[in-house]
């Protein structure tokens, strides 16, 4: 089993998602804008979108890339190479998973729009800390909506979430349904309206990758959701 991984243009991050990924024998093929052609997802067997760098406005519509925390330069060529990732799989009927940014990607890529930063208040709440120069994830509620693929796989109805963002889904894309919230009303998990016959997807606005570093690793928003992705994987090869 194959799973093409975005690079999130750090080493260590993007080690996390390797390690959580790779056990049972998965490989995982690193995707970089810098070194690969995204029809490539065609050769694997799923796609897993990182998180990182906030995705530049123009590919939700907005002109405005002066807001609170945006970053210094925006990185146009990862948003073109993550999008045509995201293109190839779904037209190759890939099972993607979503995670961060990837599932913000995701909704901008249905016509979806972005909170640009949540603001002070919600920033408390959902931004990581950076203390002694080291990132430092916060831990907040989600809610998870009944009838839902999500609510299926995690088998409960409450969980506690890690979380590092400062922006958030505005306007759901088109076809996706919201399957979570946090406490304060934002968008943390996303799926198929309708699923149908179209490949499995999730959106999460966590880390299930490094939920180790809370010790909370067996946490069904970790361990389940890869279990259900690796499965879903399965079921897609079969079929081919």
């Amino acid at each position: 089993m194959k799973i093409g991984l975005s690079y999130t243009d750090d080493d260590i991050k993007h080690q996390n998602y390797t390690e959580w990924l790779a056990e049972g024998g998965v490989d995982v093929i690193k995707l970089y804008e810098k070194e690969n052609d995204p029809k490539e997802i065609e050769e694997y067997d799923a796609l897993v979108l990182s998180g990182g760098i906030d995705i530049h406005p123009e590919f939700y519509n907005s002109g405005n890339t002066v807001y609170p925390h945006a970053p210094k330069k925006f990185y146009e060529k990862r948003d073109e190479f993550e999008i045509a990732l995201f293109k190839y799989s779904q037209q190759a009927n890939k099972p993607v998973l979503g995670i961060c940014r990837g599932l913000q990607l995701i909704n901008c890529f249905y016509n979806g729009t972005l909170v640009q930063d949540l603001g002070q208040e919600k920033n408390n709440i959902h931004k990581a800390a950076v203390v002694n120069h080291i990132q430092k994830d916060k831990v907040h509620g989600v809610d998870i909506e009944s009838g839902t693929i999500l609510y299926e796989i995690l088998n409960g109805e409450r969980f506690a979430a890690n979380s590092a963002h400062h922006q958030a889904i505005d306007k759901l894309g088109t076809g996706l349904k919201a399957n979570c919230y946090s406490d304060d009303g934002l968008i943390e998990g996303i799926e198929w309206e309708k699923a149908g016959q179209k490949p499995f997807l999730l959106g999460v606005q966590w880390h299930p990758e490094r939920m180790y570093k809370f010790g909370l690793e067996k946490s069904p928003l970790s361990k389940a959701i890869r279990s259900r992705f690796i499965e879903e994987i399965k079921k897609s090869i079969s079929v081919k």
